[in-house]
């Protein structure tokens, strides 16, 4: 995967596939501490410890549509090839965490890529989920949570693409802001 941004699309797929209803996605990046740290959470069906020790296995998967599971795999290969690695949490019944740690400087870390555009794909195709982003850039903290956003403009605004639109751009500039300054 060329980007972040495609691996964390993926692992909030299978979060999406295994019924969440609420997927916390948080990204810090800490230059200063030469530290990136994508971590996704959700409320899914979770899973056995056997089946999350076996999950770094390319041709383990719990899909049915096919045979193989490559993208906590690739995502594994990612952080150690940067100088991090990957941890998974899950409880069958309470859901999963999985949380990736990268290398900051790392020259073979991937770029985190279209952060804004990742979430506000996610959140259109699946307007009736909720979806928290938190942000944080050498230790500022910006959080957008889309329950918040259903509460101001009602059920079905995520289900129109001007706001997830605008939810895209409000995102681009807080993320610029704090890069930044």
């Amino acid at each position: 995967m060329n980007d972040l941004s495609m691996h964390i699309l993926d692992i909030i797929q299978n979060s999406i596939s295994a019924g969440a209803t609420r997927v916390i996605l948080t990204v810090d990046e800490n230059p200063a501490s030469d530290r990136l740290v994508i971590s996704i959470t959700d409320n899914g069906k979770g899973m056995t410890p056997d089946q999350v020790r076996r999950l770094a296995d390319p041709f383990f998967t719990s899909r049915t549509t096919r045979r193989v599971g490559m993208g906590i795999p690739l995502l594994v290969q990612t952080a150690q090839q940067s100088g991090g690695d990957v941890s998974i949490e899950s409880e069958p019944g309470k859901g999963t965490s999985v949380t990736a740690f990268f290398g900051y400087s790392n020259i073979d870390r991937p770029p985190l890529g279209d952060l804004a555009n990742a979430f506000a794909l996610t959140v259109s195709s699946n307007p009736d989920m909720d979806f928290v982003l938190v942000y944080r850039y050498n230790g500022q903290e910006y959080v957008l949570d889309t329950s918040d956003v259903r509460e101001i403009f009602g059920d079905g605004a995520l289900r129109n693409l001007t706001i997830v639109k605008n939810i895209e751009e409000m995102l681009k500039e807080n993320i610029a802001g704090m890069r930044n300054s």
